[in-house]
């Protein structure tokens, strides 16, 4: 929502200013222009990203549109899954573990926190985690190492996402300028006729290179930026879960487990002492 509404300030400013500097908003709309700028930039988009980071792309630019799906709710939900794992290896040992870990849709602990069990990225990750202690044999430094490369590999493919949308975002004036040059090509071919058609065809042509700039700079840009963001946001969720797991790994309370988590999760997706206190007494 922030987004959408962020798009149309950018919009109604960029209006709003031509209308009054007396332009008429007819004269910004030709669909040639769009078809030109918008066809180009999509295929090129096309043949940068492999079909994976195109699945990124979209899942990203779906997510900068409904909002993180790692927010504070789900970061709560998090820690008081890791709290329940906790208490049931303090209690069982880590076999314990084994049931939900192989057959993590059946997990009765899991189906208590919608947020974490309906993401099957979290999940998988989870399950993966916990599958590398149930044996008890794992030292916790090798521990850290392997879910530290597993969060690389997400970062990394998280960049390739939002660098694909930047490297879009930069070919846009490109793009622009192509069409601006077509549309005085067409204006080349009216020279002899009426002013007034000579001089449509010439802000016909200009438009390009308005069109190409506005969707650089005002969307693609800032989306890329957010993106961004919200991947930040994302693997230090990830980073607090695999801090989680260690710590149940070194035999630590559960509550010292949540306590070590939530010192990684963002401070604006951080549960306060008072909401720690409350969930986990």
């Amino acid at each position: 929502m922030v987004v959408i509404v962020g798009g149309i300030i950018v919009l109604s400013a960029v209006v709003v200013g031509f209308t009054m500097a007396g332009g008429k908003i007819g004269a910004l709309i030709h669909i040639s222009e769009f078809i030109t700028i918008g066809g180009a930039a999509f295929g090129a988009l096309i043949i940068m990203s492999p079909p994976k980071v195109m699945k990124d792309l979209i899942r990203g630019f779906l997510q900068v549109l409904k909002g993180s799906s790692y927010g504070k709710s789900t970061c709560i939900q998090m820690l008081q899954v890791m709290y329940a794992f906790a208490r049931l290896v303090r209690q069982n040992g880590l076999l314990a573990l084994d049931s939900h870990v192989t057959n993590p849709e059946q997990s009765e602990v899991l189906q208590q926190y919608p947020k974490i069990y309906n993401n099957h990225h979290i999940r998988h990750f989870l399950c993966d985690s916990l599958s590398l202690i149930i044996d008890g044999t794992v030292e916790s430094e090798q521990l850290r190492k392997w879910l530290e490369e597993e969060i690389l590999v997400l970062e990394r493919e998280h960049h390739a996402a939002v660098m694909a949308m930047l490297r879009t975002a930069d070919s846009l004036p490109g793009f622009g300028i192509v069409a601006a040059v077509l549309g005085i090509v067409v204006t080349m071919q009216a020279i002899g006729g009426p002013v007034e058609t000579i001089g449509y065809k010439v802000g016909a042509a200009l438009v390009g290179t308005f069109l190409g700039i506005l969707m650089a700079y005002g969307f693609f840009a800032p989306v890329g930026a957010r993106m961004e963001a919200l991947g930040e946001q994302e693997l230090l969720f990830y980073r607090a879960l695999s801090e989680a797991v260690i710590a149940i790994n070194d035999g630590a309370s559960p509550k010292d487990v949540v306590m070590r988590a939530r010192r990684i999760i963002g401070t604006d997706c951080r549960p306060t002492p008072s909401e720690m206190k409350e969930l986990f007494g």
